[in-house]
């Protein structure tokens, strides 16, 4: 399943148009959709697109059993900013009374890993949404926080949101996180897999894009015109090759993708075709040179 992605996206487009591709994602089956109010840390930003994507999902004519919300709670000043207010201030905005689930995003320095379960699981009994995830944590605080909530009867995280695509696999592949999805004790949401546009073509982003964790971006620019090369022998775009990859991973749930044109998410949504096409291990054999963060700690230490 594709999920849309709101950084830099609603706002980026025309009002109309963006009703239109809310409509046209349900159609597509690809109502899944990660709403963030951006106003801490390095999302300071006070962007108005999930204010813009609350309009537009009404405007599209979604009943609110029709599409999923995936929410976010950031780290940044918590506890300062407890998960209730971010929560309360995140509905609101959005326009609803709760979201199905929850990413608990990433963070500097000690997290104090119990705190952060027993929060969110007092959100969770206050019915604001049912299922968490985590964003790029470290490994150990992971492992914590699956093995507090099981102790104390709680829910424990249920998927990770990590950088994943064809030059980003040392977290999602490695020896941490990869034993938790082959056991089904975690789902994979791949994120950040077009590296900004990068690797569809956009080789100098007009926009602010996803943290370059290991100093490979200049390597990811001088790796396109492989993957463009690549996709051209499969019949595809590379954006199609970019999420296939993602898709052909069986820990992958859902990958999340940013598209600010109807005709993005149609071509991206080919990538189920190509999968279906080329079949999953074709894909991973054509592409495994393409693996530029070995040198990345796979324990999310970076």
């Amino acid at each position: 399943m594709l999920a849309l992605g709101s950084w830099n996206t609603w706002d980026r487009m025309e009002f109309d148009d963006a009703v239109a591709l809310i409509a046209r994602a349900a159609e597509l089956g690809c109502a899944f959709f990660d709403v963030a109010h951006y106003n801490m840390g390095p999302h300071a930003e006070n962007a108005r697109t999930d204010l813009i994507f609350g309009r537009a999902v009404r405007e599209a004519g979604l009943a609110r059993a029709d599409w999923h919300f995936c929410g976010k709670l950031w780290l940044w000043d918590y506890p300062a900013t407890g998960f209730t207010r971010q929560l309360e201030t995140s509905l609101e905005r959005v326009g609803t009374e709760r979201a199905d689930s929850v990413v608990v995003g990433d963070y500097f320095g000690e997290l104090d890993v119990e705190r952060v379960v027993t929060d969110v699981a007092e959100q969770i009994e206050a019915g604001r949404f049912d299922t968490w995830g985590v964003n790029n944590w470290r490994y150990d605080d992971l492992r914590r926080a699956i093995d507090v909530a099981r102790a104390r009867g709680l829910v424990p995280p249920s998927f990770a949101q990590l950088k994943y695509g064809l030059v980003r696999r040392s977290m999602a592949e490695g020896g941490y996180y990869a034993p938790l999805f082959a056991s089904g004790e975690l789902a994979l949401q791949a994120s950040d897999v077009l590296e900004g546009g990068m690797l569809a073509g956009k080789l100098i982003p007009d926009r602010k894009i996803g943290a370059d964790v290991g100093g490979i971006r200049e390597r990811v620019a001088a790796s396109y015109g492989t993957v463009r090369r690549l996709a051209d022998e499969f019949g595809a775009s590379p954006a199609q090759l970019g999420i296939a990859f993602c898709l052909a991973n069986p820990a992958t749930a859902n990958v999340l993708v940013g598209v600010s044109r109807q005709s993005q998410l149609e071509d991206n949504v080919g990538a189920l075709a190509l999968l279906d096409r080329v079949g999953a291990q074709a894909l991973r054999r054509a592409t495994a040179d393409l693996w530029l963060d070995r040198d990345v700690a796979a324990d999310g230490t970076w």
